[in-house]
């Protein structure tokens, strides 16, 4: 599951300052964790990255930016991947860390999407698996759960579109397809059952 954002065209250039402020209004997880990891690539995806750095959770912000602070250029990537707290089914459900990765492209840099670099987002969040947000008819509780799920994702998108110059946003699933159609079709086939 993903989400895509445009900035306005004013904004554009001020993309790493923006993508500060989303990183700033996210919840980070502050359970015990594995480590974060920043990275900055240049290019495309397919360039090993210029710098990987683990972090020690939970995710310090400012360790982030100062790394960040160190590298530009308009294809640039800068990447951190840290955690988030949802609810999971291992065994028995409980509210655990779950992997989330952040996104900030340069124009010119091509993350392996099918339009041209100019036209790519600017700044993307990969939420993780779309289980994650979608009702498993087949473990018992999976529908209040993951409705809390999806109510902490859908604050979030909501608001960052209050905080970012917004022109367009996508949230789809690891397929692509619209992350609306898929839970509809998913609640539509619990209610068959």
């Amino acid at each position: 599951m993903s989400l895509s954002i445009w900035l306005s065209r004013a904004a554009q250039q001020s993309r790493l300052r923006y993508f500060e402020k989303l990183l700033r209004a996210f919840p980070f997880s502050q359970r015990p964790q594995p480590q974060s990891i920043v990275s900055i690539q240049a290019i495309d995806e397919t360039e090993p990255p210029l710098l990987e750095r683990p972090l020690n959770g939970p995710v310090n912000l400012a360790d982030v930016f100062e790394t960040f602070k160190d590298y530009s250029g308009e294809d640039v990537a800068w990447q951190l991947e840290s955690w988030w707290d949802l609810w999971q089914f291992e065994g028995e459900w409980k509210l655990a860390p779950a992997r989330i990765a952040f996104a900030c492209f340069g124009p010119l840099f091509d993350n392996g999407s099918a339009q041209d670099a100019g036209e790519q987002e600017h700044l993307r969040i990969d939420f993780g698996v779309d289980s994650y947000f979608l009702p498993q008819p087949e473990l018992s509780g999976s529908a209040k759960l993951v409705e809390s799920n999806i109510k902490s994702l859908l604050r979030l998108v909501h608001e960052l579109d209050s905080l970012l110059p917004v022109e367009r946003r996508r949230l789809e699933t690891e397929s692509g397809e619209n992350f609306a159609d898929r839970l509809q079709a998913t609640l539509t086939d619990v209610r068959e059952d």
